[in-house]
């Protein structure tokens, strides 16, 4: 199962984790990762490319994490909703193979 977790500030997500693997396919063919992967991996370009930030990223197999400073900014706000949403969306599909908490 995959575990992510939005870290708050606030009303404000400054942050995520990400750990664990899906289980829903095989590596190379499980479609819970791959969205998953893309999810996060977009979110964490498009802070820098889209909000100007130099979040900090750490990613290894099977865990990513992405952190910016409080007060960031309404871009980087905009990006980490629609990461929500996304991440929301598919536990709605695949709950049994994702769990999304908030802290």
């Amino acid at each position: 199962m995959i575990q992510i977790t939005l870290h708050t500030q606030g009303d404000e997500i400054i942050g995520f984790e990400c750990t664990g693997h899906a289980g829903y396919a095989e590596a190379g063919s499980d479609i819970v990762c791959a969205a998953v992967s893309i999810l996060t991996t977009t979110c964490a370009n498009a802070l820098e490319s889209v909000a100007g930030l130099k979040p900090r990223v750490k990613a290894r197999a099977g865990k990513m994490t992405v952190a910016v400073p409080p007060g960031s900014g309404h871009d980087a706000q905009i990006i980490f909703q629609t990461l929500r949403q996304g991440l929301r969306d598919l536990q709605d599909e695949y709950s049994q193979y994702l769990l999304l908490n908030e802290n």
